[in-house]
């Protein structure tokens, strides 16, 4: 009797592992990946746009399909007025934006799949739109490395770092402006670096900062204002 009820577990053990309740056996549940961007090309000079208006032109932006994704969407920032907009793109690798001529942008697509909450995010690329030919572009606006925005940090000193770039590669220098005001004015340092160490703090105070970035035939642009607490 014994006997009998062991060989009936067994095969309801078997009959269970063979079945279809494997959830995600079909990859329903697998996150999609990032994809990889195309075009425009990062710090580059967008050449190519067809010219809608003498203010405005349309870029096609195009990428490569990511894995186990059904959907994307493309976001484009600018870098003049910090505005963020999102063009979703269905399923397709290309889509038309149209943008304002003479001005810097980055974008980046957010790849997603039906039924899951999980999305992929790619790098995120910076370019500038072309208007009427110049001899000179402004440098691109410098984007936060560290402190990342709104973190607190430990300790009585930290270090300031930007990522900065220029579709002339000809950035000669930044300015970096540091306090407690939220619009820092106290120029802290002018370097050629893109980082400033053993900057000194307080605890328990939030700090304010931004870089104005220089190039050699006398551009700037300014970044936004970054913002970092200690505690």
């Amino acid at each position: 009797m014994k006997l009998h009820n062991i060989l009936f577990l067994s095969m309801l053990s078997v009959m269970a592992s063979c079945g279809s309740g494997g959830g995600d056996g079909d990859g329903g549940g697998t996150e999609p990946n990032a994809v990889a961007l195309v075009y425009p090309l990062n710090n580059s000079e967008c050449e190519t746009g067809e010219p809608v208006s003498s203010t405005r032109s349309r870029i096609t932006f195009e990428w490569n399909a990511a894995d186990n994704a059904d959907s994307y969407s493309v976001y484009v920032k600018n870098l003049q007025t910090q505005a963020v907009l999102q063009y979703p793109a269905g399923a397709a690798t290309t889509l038309d934006i149209e943008l304002n001529r003479a001005t810097p942008y980055s974008w980046y697509v957010v790849s997603k799949k039906e039924g899951v909450s999980q999305t992929g995010t790619s790098e995120k690329w910076k370019f500038y739109n072309a208007g009427e030919p110049v001899n000179s572009y402004v440098p691109f606006p410098a984007d936060v490395v560290t402190p990342p925005m709104s973190a607190t940090v430990s300790g009585l000193s930290v270090t300031l770092a930007w990522d900065s770039g220029d579709v002339d590669d000809n950035i000669s220098g930044y300015d970096v402006y540091f306090g407690t005001a939220a619009s820092p004015s106290t120029l802290l340092t002018s370097t050629t670096t893109t980082q400033v160490t053993n900057v000194t703090v307080t605890a328990a105070t939030t700090y304010y900062w931004k870089v104005v970035t220089h190039d050699a035939d006398g551009n700037s642009s300014t970044s936004p204002v970054f913002q970092f607490k200690t505690n």
